[in-house]
């Protein structure tokens, strides 16, 4: 269980952060300059939980959402980076149980980040946003839920269910044909031991 959860703290590590997030950045201004159905800020976020393990993938997902947020005054970006910990513990643990290496063990560590990412978003979205998204495809779900009567919560987690899981598969396999092809020399570098380590001050 230890190993689960430790991380390796190096120079290899702290170049690995900054660049998680700028991927995610982009992933997300991209998505969010083409007014896309899908979120993809997660993909950085998971290429360091796949490489450094849950704490640094958690560490990059709530950083890049603190970052966004406030260059861009998108202050629900803000918020939901509690959710963005959630998807880098999730891939972190599933990926050093091994489940990263096949592509069906890939698809099954997006459902449950997706579905980690749901459970999570979906009380923040009722307490801010009345269960909306944002997003114009769940959005119209949830629309749809209200119009036929159903509670605002199970209308909100359709929401969220519909963009989050295609979502986190996407990106998933996106992270998977990347880490398919890194040299194996290059994921040694983050491979942590049973302790955690920590940068000699």
């Amino acid at each position: 269980m230890k190993k689960i959860w430790a991380t390796k703290l190096n120079a290899a590590t702290l170049v690995l952060i900054p660049a998680c997030i700028g991927i995610n950045y982009l992933g997300k201004a991209f998505a969010a300059a083409l007014k896309l159905p899908l979120w993809l800020d997660a993909i950085g976020t998971c290429i360091g939980a796949f490489l450094g393990g849950p704490i640094i993938g958690a560490i990059c997902g709530a950083a890049n959402n603190l970052i966004y947020g406030l260059t861009t005054g998108d202050n629900i970006t803000l918020i939901y980076a509690l959710t963005s910990v959630g998807i880098g513990i999730a891939v972190g643990i599933m990926s050093r149980l091994g489940k990263m290496k096949t592509l069906g063990g890939a698809i099954l560590t997006a459902c449950v980040a997706g579905f980690a990412a749901v459970l999570i978003s979906t009380p923040l979205n009722v307490q801010f946003w009345g269960g909306t998204t944002g997003n114009i495809w769940g959005d119209a779900l949830f629309a749809w839920t209200q119009s036929a009567g159903m509670p605002v919560m199970v209308g909100s987690f359709l929401d969220e269910l519909v963009v989050d899981v295609p979502d986190k598969i996407l990106t998933i396999l996106v992270v998977y044909a990347i880490v398919k092809g890194l040299p194996k020399k290059l994921i040694s570098l983050y491979e942590a031991d049973d302790s955690i380590e920590r940068l000699d001050i």
